[in-house]
């Protein structure tokens, strides 16, 4: 079995990787195992910040790693708040304070469409000149009032349409199906085994 660093601690991450890496022979571990700090993340994009966090793991571990930077981005904004996402009503983190500033900049009647994006990025060493690389969107709209309480982020004001209800509603399994990051992992996947 092959070992790859998770440029990330997020346990739910990891889980959810593991799981769907193992059929590829891969052990993924996070880069707390290895005592590695998080990576900083200041670019404007989301890719080059995926890369600069997978190679920041690969460098400090000499294994192949793996990383994801993603976000919501919403129309009417110009696609904010984006990369900064996780930060976007200031530090320290805050879910409550990034949706409060997310509906009132949306107050006034403003396009609610919007969509999840996470791009993820594999490198096999860190000056690898090719990295294996898979994106996912999930499109829906910003609702003023949350609902549900599953997920995390922006989920209980992200809208589905199609489901009529909101991400922060869904079962995990369905959201793990139909996500950003699932639609990106499976990309992911498809391209390491067209590659093997």
């Amino acid at each position: 079995m092959k070992q790859l660093v998770l440029a990330s601690n997020n346990p739910g991450k990891l889980r959810e990787l593991s799981a769907l890496l193992a059929p590829l022979d891969f052990e993924v571990l996070p880069q707390a195992h290895f005592n590695i700090p998080e990576a900083d993340e200041p670019h404007v994009t989301f890719v080059e910040n995926a890369i600069a966090k997978a190679r920041h793991a690969a460098r400090l571990t000499g294994l192949p790693a793996l990383a994801d930077d993603s976000g919501i981005c919403v129309d009417a904004l110009g696609g904010a708040p984006g990369v900064y996402s996780a930060r976007y009503a200031g530090e320290p983190k805050s879910d409550s304070r990034n949706n409060e500033k997310l509906i009132a900049e949306l107050a006034h009647g403003r396009s609610r469409s919007a969509h999840y994006y996470c791009i993820l990025v594999l490198m096999r060493h860190a000056d690898d000149p090719q990295p294996v690389i898979a994106e996912g969107e999930w499109h829906g709209e910003i609702i003023a009032e949350p609902r549900g309480s599953g997920g995390f982020g922006y989920d209980p004001h992200f809208w589905l349409p199609e489901f009529a209800c909101t991400a922060a509603e869904l079962p995990a399994d369905k959201k793990n199906a139909i996500s950003h990051r699932g639609i990106a992992l499976r990309r992911l996947i498809d391209r390491l085994q067209s590659r093997r």
